[in-house]
């Protein structure tokens, strides 16, 4: 539990790769006005939510606007031994996106479009681009929707790549169950297609789902198709405070082991709603709280509400307010999007370090009320919200990203935090990803075999080492 914190978690490993001038005067003449080097641009692609703030941006940004964009930018950048780097919105907390290695930022933001809907198959195909906000807009006509909801409004491509989950995810899965298909276009510039729309297949190896979850480290995905559902009859949402905690966490893990099917089921803790509360402009009692959605016919969320009703005033809880209609819950799950905005906002000029462990739900309790203890031990200030319904939580340090002191004390605590969900049978990243935050982690995770796998497939597949280098293992 006390073991030193490694160098790497403090400041990731800088070795700029300079992109050679013809590589640039090649991107230059085939992407013209889609191709910038001006320094505003730069900086914008080399930077995102994490709390590595003194990486130097990339060398240039291509805005692709199709697969064939994609294709001939990785290979300019193969032939030149340069690397690549994907970009959708920047929302990311763990440094996937920063140039480490230097290179060329490859945005595919402009790769926005819904490609086709099939309802009958109860699926869509779309580009990386497309956000999941704007695809469930697209959706509603159909009388569909795409549950898996990471907060952000992040990319799809994005998503695929992080294999992200969220709030939905203890009913619906995370982007691994939801994603069926993909184009690709991998480290040669070949561009490549795994998976089908078949709800099944047991041909081969599951190469479709060895992309997802790649950070950008293995190829760009160019097309993405995914499972929808039908929009539920009946949506109910609650909110419930508790006097601890601890209690609210048992509810929940009493919930889940009953098998309610809940739909969502989100922990704040009672100084973070106060932090909502004054950035959404809401009255929400300042306690532990639980939100939850209910999801299906009329008759059966009423009696899922009301059973888990029952359940959480077993545990203490009160105060258990329903929100039924689309501008209620809209209003509430607008604020809990909000939360990491609100920490965040709470202290002017601050970055979060963001845990982000999982762990069995019966191992929940114990791991999440002893990292507390820990975190309110430490002094350093915080927030905390969770995707308990599947054993997820996140505990953000609130941290000034240029006092090396502050920085050093919240890794030493996050460190602690992930050993203990290791040592509990969990996982040091539940949902955001490796990047460059976790690496140190991971090994501690996959240990050497694991590490050792991994790096094989990532020399196979990216022999020159250019699709997002110094993320995930180490080449």
């Amino acid at each position: 539990m006390n073991a030193p914190v490694p160098a790497a978690t403090l400041e990731p490993e800088i070795a700029q790769r300079p992109a050679p001038q013809a590589l640039l005067e090649a991107l230059k003449a085939r992407f013209g006005a889609a191709f910038s080097m001006a320094e505003s641009v730069r900086a914008q692609h080399g930077r995102d939510e994490s709390v590595y703030t003194h990486v130097p941006p990339p060398a240039a940004v291509v805005f692709a606007e199709s697969t064939q964009d994609v294709a001939d930018a990785v290979a300019l950048c193969a032939q030149y031994r340069t690397p690549v780097i994907p970009f959708g919105v920047g929302s990311s907390l763990e440094g996937h996106l920063l140039a480490v290695q230097g290179g060329v930022s490859l945005d595919v933001s402009r790769m926005d479009r819904v490609l086709s809907v099939h309802p009958e198959d109860l699926m869509v195909t779309v580009q990386p681009g497309v956000t999941r906000e704007a695809l469930n807009a697209v959706l509603k006509s159909d009388g569909l929707f795409f549950p898996i909801d990471p907060g952000a409004n992040a990319s799809l491509g994005g998503m695929c790549a992080t294999r992200a989950s969220g709030t939905n995810a203890v009913r619906y899965g995370t982007m691994r169950e939801n994603v069926l298909a993909l184009e690709a276009v991998t480290a040669s510039g070949e561009i490549v297609r795994t998976g089908a729309r078949a709800r099944k297949s047991s041909a081969g190896y599951d190469l479709t789902r060895l992309f997802v979850g790649s950070e950008g480290t293995l190829g760009v995905m160019t097309e993405i198709t995914l499972r929808v559902y039908p929009l539920p009859e009946a949506i109910s949402a609650a909110v419930c405070s508790f006097p601890t905690i601890a209690d609210a966490v048992r509810a929940v893990i009493e919930i889940i082991q009953l098998g309610v099917p809940i739909a969502r089921v989100e922990l704040i803790d009672g100084q973070t709603v106060g932090m909502v509360n004054r950035h959404s402009k809401l009255a929400l009692r300042e306690e532990p709280m639980l939100l939850m959605e209910f999801h299906g016919t009329p008759t059966g969320v009423k009696e899922q509400a009301e059973l888990v009703q029952e359940l959480a005033a077993a545990h203490g809880g009160q105060a258990f307010d329903w929100a039924t209609t689309p501008e209620a819950r809209t209003r509430l799950w607008t604020a809990r999007h909000h939360a990491y905005f609100a920490a965040v906002q709470s202290r002017p000029g601050c970055r979060s370090i963001t845990t982000d462990v999982c762990v069995p739900i019966s191992r929940l309790a114990d791991c999440l009320l002893e990292s507390l203890a820990d975190t309110q031990a430490s002094g350093l200030p915080y927030f905390l919200v969770g995707h308990v319904g599947d054993g997820n939580f996140h505990i953000g340090l609130l941290v000034d990203p240029d006092d090396a002191g502050e920085r050093a004390a919240a890794e030493a605590l996050n460190h602690r935090i992930v050993s203990r969900a290791l040592a509990m049978g969990g996982t040091c990243t539940g949902e955001h990803g490796v990047g460059l935050h976790k690496m140190d982690f991971l090994r501690s995770e996959a240990g050497a075999g694991g590490i050792a796998m991994m790096r094989a497939i990532k020399h196979a597949l990216d022999p020159l080492n250019i699709m997002n280098p110094g993320k995930i293992v180490a080449w």
